[in-house]
């Protein structure tokens, strides 16, 4: 993706089935979770770089010792200073011989993250401040171990404000701060409300003692049902890890399946990540052996190791994020590079219609690097595509008798499909700008070209992930691939054209913001129907009273009479710099809906394209963000 955006975060829970002692006969180590949980932040370190957080539970802690720790960081590298900082603190109590390695129940009593439990998260900010208040994991303390809760997650809620007012209404007292505030509050006002019930079932009952109690309320507690009952008013997007005092864990997904969430299973470790490959390549194990969590369901395992798959919400129609295959994901996952691939060659016959079959005077590239897998999928179709009409050439030619040298050359040499890496980004140039206060001018070199690559006149196809804001084209990527003047620059997105807000994790609700809208808007004003931007405001405005579930998608009109050719082409305009000294033509080409679901068809979530959201929040943000537009208002619709 050339622009910059903010997305999905990432999760991880590594859950240990045996003693400490068993992995460091086995694994060499004492701190085997604490290590696989590392490295498995370290293999999703893409899916969030505004802080990093780490949170561990220790099973069957004597009375009077700590049995929930925390560290967070929301700075640059922050999972480098996080796990730096503990295994620090880890080497310092080996060399003044608090802990023996050589016997893991001295790790396990002084080192805050030598437990059997631990969690962990990236953070992509969306909502709230950026500081370390704001990482997770989030903490919700008790001097009861059943009524202790930290919550990890990658996640938006988009009914936040809804679920504060329903724990007022109980008389409680939330601090209106994030979603993922919210979360933790409903679920622990829940978790109260069962282990309260259990408590007096005990105590009043069963006439109980007080030692007596903790232990049977932690058998008895029904993590499920507390699920079922804290979620049944949740709008929004969520693979949630959670972490009780007693050693109850679970991870639980929203019922649409939006957000991504992978699991395995075996006799030594329960592990959770946000992608599959990340599992794979930790532990070891094949595709086969990483399940992906049903939408809807929760994975909860006891404090004695029991596990459970349980149905807490029912599933709805699975509307996976397809911007997780085609950009946010890491491409090693198997599937989700053979669709990157897929995208890429869905692309070949719209962009060889624009050069006109000229594969001569054609040269290939992508940009930025994510879109690397797409560009192997539309060169290899373009291949495949030259193969079958050389061959017929050749066939033909033969049949009739003009097979000659001077053919086999102009086949084989001067039309043979020409690839480059065309274009190369300085990141330490985009990080100065990115602090910087005059950007426009130093954001034109973020990128350079490869000199020498292109000809003067030649066709310059390049692939990219997707096409949000048009910023990065403008200020820079248009300008350095016009350099060699080239007679035609293609960039072929392989997602199709953006034209509304995300409200589930992408930091894409800024509707006024995006190319495509801005190219409708355009459009409606240069054929005289500017009025439909004031109808669609004025019915906005009238529903925004209403319950989102009785809303409706009003923008939709406003693309209704203009084509998908004719919005790429007033967006080609808009992302064309001013006084750039170069006569050739820039053309946009887009994925259609039908082609990116072809290509990821276990991926249906295309609400950002479509306008079909969901659930009933994406509405409602879709109608604050047109409002917010018209009112000329900025930030985020959630």
């Amino acid at each position: 993706m050339s622009d910059s955006l903010k997305h999905e975060c990432g999760i991880a829970l590594v859950r240990l089935l045996k003693p400490l002692a068993y992995y460091e006969q086995t694994q060499g180590s004492p701190l085997y979770g604490f290590n696989q949980l590392f490295l498995l932040m370290e293999k999703q370190h893409n899916r969030g770089q505004d802080g990093a957080g780490i949170g561990c539970v220790k099973l069957d802690m004597p009375h009077g010792q700590a049995f929930m720790f925390r560290d967070r960081d929301p700075s640059g590298q922050a999972l480098t200073k996080v796990f730096s900082r503990q295994s620090e603190a880890y080497d310092n109590m080996v060399s003044d011989g608090t802990i023996l390695p050589e016997f893991p129940q001295t790790v396990k009593e002084h080192f805050d993250f030598g437990g059997e439990i631990l969690v962990g998260h990236l953070r992509y900010g969306t909502s709230g401040n950026l500081d370390a208040s704001s990482c997770h994991p989030y903490f919700r303390k008790s001097i009861w171990p059943t009524r202790n809760l930290m919550l990890a997650g990658n996640f938006n809620i988009t009914n936040s404000r809804e679920l504060n007012e329903s724990l007022v209404a109980r008389g409680a007292h939330p601090i209106f701060s994030t979603d993922t505030q919210s979360i933790l509050e409903e679920i622990g006002f829940w978790l109260d409300e069962e282990h309260t019930e259990i408590y007096h079932e005990l105590r009043d009952k069963e006439n109980l003692s007080g030692p007596e109690i903790p232990p049977i309320i932690s058998e008895r507690l029904d993590v499920a049902k507390i699920l079922r009952q804290a979620s049944k008013n949740w709008d929004g997007a969520y693979a949630l890890i959670g972490l009780i005092g007693n050693g109850d864990s679970f991870v639980l997904r929203d019922p649409n399946g939006i957000r991504p969430c992978f699991y395995i299973h075996n006799e030594e470790v329960f592990s959770v990540a946000s992608e599959r490959a990340a599992l794979m390549t930790i532990f070891n194990v094949g595709q086969d052996q990483v399940h992906e969590l049903p939408p809807g369901y929760a994975f909860i395992i006891k404090s004695n190791g029991t596990a459970s798959l349980e149905e807490i919400i029912p599933p709805r129609p699975k509307k996976h994020c397809s911007f997780e295959r085609i950009y946010f994901s890491r491409g090693n996952d198997p599937e989700i590079y053979a669709e990157r691939k897929a995208l890429g060659a869905a692309l070949a016959p719209h962009v060889l219609d624009v050069v006109e079959h000229d594969l001569e005077h054609t040269v290939f590239s992508f940009i930025p690097n994510t879109s690397e897998v797409a560009f192997y999928g539309l060169i290899h179709e373009i291949y495949r595509r030259w193969r079958t009409d050389a061959r017929e050439t050749i066939l033909a030619a033969a049949r009739n008798g003009t097979l000659n040298e001077a053919l086999l050359d102009k086949l084989f040499i001067q039309s043979w499909p020409r690839s480059e890496k065309v274009a190369h980004k300085d990141i330490k140039l985009r990080t100065f700008i990115s602090a910087e206060k005059s950007r426009t001018r130093l954001a034109s070199h973020v990128y350079d070209i490869s000199y020498g690559a292109v000809r003067e006149g030649d066709n310059l196809v390049v692939v990219d992930d997707s096409i949000v804001r048009g910023t990065t084209l403008r200020q820079s990527i248009v300008r350095i691939l016009a350099s060699p003047n080239p007679r035609r620059i293609v960039i072929a997105s392989t997602a199709p054209q953006i034209r509304y807000p995300d409200c589930y994790g992408i930091d894409m609700s800024e509707m006024g913001k995006f190319l495509i809208f801005q190219s409708a808007v355009e459009l409606c004003k240069e054929t005289g129907k500017t009025e439909v931007l004031r109808e669609v405001y004025e019915d906005c405005i009238r529903q925004s009273k209403k319950h989102p579930s009785e809303m409706v998608n009003h923008v939709g009109r406003i693309y209704e009479d203009f084509t998908e050719d004719q919005l790429a082409r007033k967006a080609a305009e808009l992302v064309t710099p001013r006084r750039l000294n170069w006569k050739g033509e820039l053309v946009l080409v887009f994925q259609s809906i039908g082609s990116l679901h072809k290509s990821c068809p276990t991926s249906l979530g295309d609400w950002y394209f479509t306008g079909e959201y969901p659930t009933p929040g994406g509405y409602a943000t879709l109608n604050r963000s047109y409002i917010n537009y018209y009112e000329n208002r900025d930030g985020r619709s959630y």
